[in-house]
C-alpha cells in the first residue's frame, strides 16, 4: 500500500475511533443531566438531595486495547462494543444506604433507559470486602444521523464505601496487584467498619427524620413564607390570589 493510501485509511480510522469515543461521551452527557435535574428537583422541594455527587469517565483507547488482549477478543469496534460494558462510567455517591436504592430505583422507573444488568455488592460484597451497586444502562444517543443504544456503567455508594474503594484501589496498584495477606485482612476490617457506620449513619437519618416529620407537623409557617419559592437561585413571590385560584380548583 503506497503513503497516500496509507494516510486516507489512517484518516477513515481516526474518523471512526473519534465518532465511536463521542457517543460514550454523549450517553454520560445525558445520564449526568438526569442525575442533575433529580438533585436539583429534591434539593428545590424537599431541601435534602440523595445524591452528594457525581464522578465520570471514559476508557482511553489503550485502556480499551488491553482489555480486549486479556480477554482474546477480536480488536474490532464491533467487538469492543459487544465485549466492554464499562467504556463509559459515572459514579453517583450518597450520604446512606437507603439513598442508594432511591437513586436506583428514580432511575430504572425513566422509560427511555433500559437497564440491562444490576449486581448488588451492598447485600452481597465481594470477598475483600468491596460495596456498591452496580447498574449496566442503554442510554439512547441520537446522533446526526442515526441513533446509538450505548451502555454505561453506573456505580453508586455511600461516602463511606467509595472512601474505601479509593483507598483499595491506590494500594492495589501500590503493590501491583500483589497485596500482602495481611494488608488484605486489615482491608476486609475497614471495609466491615465502613459497613457499620453506614448503617450507624442510617439510623440517625432515619431518626432525624421522624423528629423533623414531628415539629413540621406543630410548626404553622406563615403564609408569606409559603409564598415564596426558589428556582435555580431565582426567589419568586407568588400573588395570594394565585393560589387562591389553584386552591378553589
Amino acid at each position: 500500500m503506497n503513503p497516500e493510501n496509507q494516510i486516507e485509511q489512517f484518516k477513515k480510522l481516526k474518523h471512526e475511533i473519534t465518532r465511536f469515543m463521542l457517543i460514550y461521551k454523549f450517553a454520560l452527557d445525558e445520564m449526568e443531566t438526569k442525575i442533575e435535574i433529580l438533585k436539583q428537583e429534591f434539593q428545590s422541594l424537599h431541601d435534602y438531595s440523595p445524591i452528594e455527587h457525581t464522578k465520570s469517565r471514559i476508557k482511553s483507547p489503550e485502556s480499551i486495547m488491553n482489555k480486549m488482549l486479556r480477554k482474546n477478543g477480536e480488536l474490532s469496534l464491533d467487538s469492543v462494543r459487544n465485549c466492554i460494558k464499562d467504556i463509559a462510567g459515572l459514579r453517583i455517591t450518597c450520604s446512606f444506604i437507603s439513598d442508594i436504592y432511591h437513586v436506583s430505583e428514580m432511575l430504572q422507573k425513566q422509560d427511555d433507559l433500559t437497564v440491562l444488568e444490576v449486581k448488588d455488592y451492598i447485600k452481597n460484597p465481594k470477598p475483600n470486602g468491596y460495596q456498591s451497586l452496580h447498574l449496566l444502562i442503554q442510554v439512547p444517543v441520537f446522533m446526526s444521523d442515526r441513533q446509538e443504544l450505548v451502555c454505561v456503567e453506573v456505580q453508586i455508594r455511600t461516602i463511606a464505601m467509595d472512601f474505601w474503594a479509593s483507598l483499595e484501589h491506590k494500594i492495589f496498584y501500590k503493590y501491583n496487584k500483589s497485596v500482602p495477606e495481611s494488608m488484605t485482612r486489615e482491608l476486609k476490617n475497614a471495609a466491615d467498619a465502613a459497613h457499620a457506620l453506614d448503617l450507624q449513619m442510617e439510623r440517625l437519618h432515619r431518626d432525624i427524620k421522624e423528629i423533623k416529620d414531628d415539629d413540621e407537623d406543630d410548626d404553622l409557617s406563615s403564609f408569606e413564607e409559603l409564598r415564596r419559592i426558589v428556582i435555580h437561585n431565582q426567589q419568586f413571590t407568588l400573588p395570594a390570589n394565585f393560589i387562591k385560584l389553584l386552591g378553589d380548583k
